[in-house]
């Protein structure tokens, strides 16, 4: 049975490797595609996206897009970052998963593909997922995986936008997760669980990572923290009423970058402010909705980089 079900995945890689070739290379449509291989639309579609996920299909581009190299050298100037990666806008200009998730892959692919001993502190939400979908499988050589903050959520057993799990799971490496729900119930609640064995181990080892992969989070009903069950939706007025524009791994920020203290701040389970201080952390972030938000955490000086869209840098630089 074993033997048959290896040799079944075989043939869905060699049939999809064939479909993305005949697509990409070849020039023909999805449709021409499924005739050609006697499929229907809908399984030479699947077979395609498959190829794109398990990294078969590689685009290289020549040349650097000036206007998003003028924006990514007016953005580290503007807000002091080490690092900086603008890519073209294609997509939803709301929030472009694709674009994000394309540029993110990359950039921890880049990261993994040093061979380097690292040890890599994610976030989670919607977009490093995207990330995540965008990276190849491979190998982590020595790069091992830690959650900055807890997944649990209220509504579901896991976070459905839970980032270590599905990395775990592209990535053959060693990964790290905190086992415990973003916010507690109570302070005292969140001590007893912190003094667990296991949560402390992982949280001090979340401490020490070499690099923070983040995203950035708003203080809008539609936010993904309300979307996940991690809080509610009165929890997240009574924020946004305090003053707070911007989310960074639970931490709340104003519209000038000054942290605001929140019925949340002490119950959450993250690294805290000062140990986020001087730390090399690249955000992963766009979008219309989000670029308020972006601006309150970049003003806060606690990222090093960023990765967004082109039509994102324009707002935030004032060129729009």
């Amino acid at each position: 049975m074993a033997i048959a079900a290896g040799a079944l995945r075989e043939d869905e890689a060699s049939m999809a490797t064939r479909a993305a070739w005949l697509h990409y290379a070849g020039g023909l449509t999805q449709a021409e595609v499924a005739k050609r291989l006697g499929l229907t639309s809908l399984k030479a579609h699947r077979l395609i996206m498959k190829a794109n996920q398990d990294g078969l299909v590689k685009v290289y581009i020549d040349g650097e897009v000036s206007e998003c190299v003028a924006l990514e050298q007016a953005l580290c100037e503007r807000f002091g970052l080490d690092y900086c990666e603008v890519v073209p806008e294609f997509d939803d200009a709301d929030l472009p998963l694709r674009a994000l998730g394309i540029a993110g892959a990359q950039f921890l692919k880049r990261e993994i593909e040093r061979g380097e001993e690292m040890l890599i502190g994610v976030g989670h939400g919607r977009t490093l997922a995207a990330c995540v979908e965008y990276l190849p499988r491979m190998s982590a050589n020595r790069t091992r995986f830690v959650s900055l903050l807890g997944g649990l959520t209220r509504k579901f057993s896991a976070n459905p936008h839970d980032v270590i799990h599905r990395l775990a799971d592209r990535v053959t490496g060693e990964a790290y997760v905190m086992p415990v729900p973003f916010f507690a119930n109570t302070v005292e609640d969140r001590d007893v669980l912190f003094n667990q064995r296991g949560v402390s181990d992982v949280f001090h080892l979340a401490k020490s990572a070499d690099l923070l992969f983040v995203g950035i989070g708003t203080t809008e009903r539609k936010a993904s923290l309300v979307s996940t069950g991690m809080i509610e939706t009165s929890e997240i007025d009574d924020i946004r009423k305090s003053g707070a524009v911007g989310e960074l791994l639970g931490h709340f920020f104003d519209d000038r970058g000054q942290p605001v203290e929140t019925t949340l701040s002490n119950r959450t389970f993250t690294l805290g402010r000062d140990e986020l201080r001087n730390r090399r952390t690249v955000a992963v972030a766009a979008g219309k909705g989000k670029t308020k938000a972006i601006r309150s955490v970049l003003e806060s000086r606690y990222l090093s980089g960023l990765i967004t869209d082109e039509r994102t840098a324009r707002l935030l630089t004032g060129a729009d």
